[in-house]
């Protein structure tokens, strides 16, 4: 359904594109100025009226792929504080991963907070990064309860929809990216990382 839509949209665009276009040529030439000139500025005109941020949103997204995107490990399972003591042997699992989502910025940022264990939790933050460009920046972090130290991070850049304004599909398909290249492997390494810390030591939650 929603391919006939934009497929329907298209050509009827094209079709107005193209009527605009040839008219103010015409028009210019009757008036006896350059119609190689006023066409370019039409169409020009008829672009940008839908596509006028594709470059802008594929340049940003190159280059916040290349300066920010990453994985980063700062402290590993066996250096955490507490294990070497026995203390990390009370913590309780929590399979079902409670979680609370708290919206920032009027909106255009959202936080979910995923609770592995009595412990450890993980941060997953999605935020317009370059509003109004579509570029949406994603990071998870894994944070220590304890002692509110961030162990590991991921940071990802997509682009579609305003996290606002977000509804399922991107209304501008064309503008959709998934993430940074590399980013479902870095995104992997993240949580195959969390796992271990989900799973040190901790006795599974009793009812």
């Amino acid at each position: 359904m929603f391919g006939l839509a934009y497929i329907l949209f298209f050509a009827v665009y094209l079709a107005v594109s193209i009527f605009v276009i040839r008219w103010a040529v015409r028009h210019a030439k009757k008036r006896g100025k350059n119609a190689w000139l006023w066409g370019g500025v039409s169409a020009f005109i008829m672009y940008n009226l839908v596509f006028w941020d594709w470059l802008p949103t594929v340049a940003a997204h190159k280059y916040y792929c290349s300066t920010e995107a990453g994985f980063w490990v700062y402290k590993t399972v066996d250096s955490v504080e507490g294990r070497e003591s026995g203390a990390t042997e009370a913590l309780m699992k929590y399979p079902d991963a409670p979680s609370e989502t708290q919206y920032f910025d009027g909106g255009y940022g959202v936080t979910h907070t995923y609770t592995l264990n009595s412990r450890f939790h993980v941060l997953d933050t999605q935020q317009d990064a370059l509003y109004p460009l579509s570029l949406i920046r994603s990071e998870l972090s894994l944070e220590d309860s304890k002692t509110g130290m961030v162990l590991a991070r991921f940071v990802d850049f997509g682009t579609g929809n305003s996290i606002k304004d977000f509804s399922g599909m991107p209304l501008k398909f064309w503008l959709h990216t998934g993430s940074c290249n590399g980013g479902d492997l870095y995104k992997s390494k993240f949580f195959h990382f969390s796992d271990e810390f989900e799973n040190m030591k901790g006795g599974e939650r009793t009812q």
